[in-house]
């Protein structure tokens, strides 16, 4: 059995007096990729500002391979190897591409494997490449979302958070950076917690999942039991046909390895 990377224990955040996250226990394993699904204002977003140090717990722990980095300072959390792709994906709008990347290995001193890294996400997003020299504003919203996501990979992260990753995007854009997500779990290992809307993609695309509901852990299991849950197909996957179909694809694909 893989080793806990990750572990929230009885996690409460609040803003002021309205607590958002009321009691959250879970774990990530090393390699995988997990999933927090949950309705708008379930506190799924919350959570993942609660680990990476941008909102201070009211209670409970949070361990990161091993050590306690409840309320660590967030520069200090990201060099023990955890990035955080925010929701909305927030790139420097007036910096480069190219500028963007660097601010995602500011905390590193191999300049060797930070070339080897740049290479490495202009393989996965060649369009960051064509447009390394021109301002991060200027790029569309899933080419934003790719710069995020590769600013992240910059750090060389043992864990990514990624944070509605397919906010604002087509379905077609959305089924390119979910495929692109896997596969940089399983050619990288890089382990990921996934907080996302589309529950047919994250469903599909992650081992394990969670389901939040007002702030609280309501069901969890392994994605491919909650995809025959009666409550998830009801509430999350009956939206439409193409869903299934869908996901019939990403099965095959979750062989990679």
């Amino acid at each position: 059995m893989s080793t806990v990377i990750l572990k929230l224990s009885n996690v409460e955040s609040a803003y002021g007096p309205i607590k958002a996250v009321k009691g959250v226990s879970l774990q990530v394993r090393q390699g995988e990729i997990a999933t927090v699904l949950g309705a708008n204002g379930a506190g799924k977003s919350t959570i993942l500002k609660t680990i990476s140090g941008i909102l201070d717990p009211r209670k409970g722990t949070i361990d990161f391979k091993g050590e306690n980095i409840t309320a660590m300072d967030p520069a200090l959390i990201v060099q023990r190897g955890l990035s955080h792709v925010p929701e909305g994906r927030e790139v420097f709008p007036l910096l480069s591409v190219r500028d963007n990347l660097a601010m995602g290995a500011y905390t590193r001193r191999d300049p060797d494997g930070v070339a080897r890294d740049l290479a490495l996400v202009f393989g996965y997003f060649p369009i960051l490449k064509e447009r390394a020299l021109q301002p991060a504003g200027l790029l569309s919203g899933g080419q934003q979302q790719m710069l995020a996501i590769s600013r992240a990979l910059m750090a060389a992260p043992d864990l990514i958070l990624l944070d509605e990753p397919s906010l604002g995007l087509s379905p077609k854009l959305t089924k390119e950076i979910f495929e692109i997500v896997v596969r940089i779990n399983r050619e990288r290992g890089t382990t990921m917690l996934l907080v996302e809307q589309n529950a047919n993609m994250a469903l599909n695309a992650a081992d394990y999942g969670y389901v939040l509901e007002n702030g609280r852990i309501v069901m969890e299991d392994t994605c491919a039991r909650l995809r025959e849950k009666d409550d998830i197909k009801e509430f999350y996957l009956g939206m439409k046909e193409t869903g299934a179909r869908e996901g019939q694809r990403w099965k095959k694909k979750k062989t990679w390895r």
